[in-house]
């Protein structure tokens, strides 16, 4: 559990004091950010199978709780994967919450990736909220 807050903590240290690029997604409003800290990821591992069509995939599944008081209607992470010497070989952004997640309501979630390049490190990738929309 703290090594999983601590990688959401790390994660967005490093989103929040990285440069994005000028084409990318709108940033974060100051209410997202300061709202980021709750919404607690939980029980988060990492398992790769392989699809009927011979193809690996790698799945996160874990679970996303709002431990505050807004009710958040979509939330979005960056998936951030590295190579083994610390280049991010992807970074995908994906909906982690769809629909109503209301304050101390928790949800399960599952974000499978068949796309990851073959230089990626096989760890679990940084988690980054990139996006929250309030209802």
């Amino acid at each position: 559990m703290l090594a999983i807050v601590l990688l959401v903590g790390g994660a967005g240290l490093w989103y929040f004091t990285h440069p994005q690029n000028s084409g990318s997604l709108p940033a974060m409003r100051p209410e997202d950010k300061a709202y980021v800290h709750s919404l607690q990821l939980s029980e988060v591992t990492m398992k790769a199978t392989d699809s009927y069509v011979s193809q690996t995939v790698t799945e996160i599944e874990g679970k996303i709780t709002n431990t505050g008081n807004r009710v958040v209607k979509q939330a979005e992470l960056y998936c951030v994967f590295y190579n083994v010497y610390g280049e991010v070989v992807i970074r995908e952004r994906v909906s982690i919450v769809k629909g109503v997640l209301k304050p101390g309501e928790s949800r399960p979630f599952r974000l499978p990736f068949d796309d990851i390049p073959a230089g990626w490190n096989n760890q679990m990738p940084q988690l980054v909220i990139a996006r929250i929309e309030f209802a």
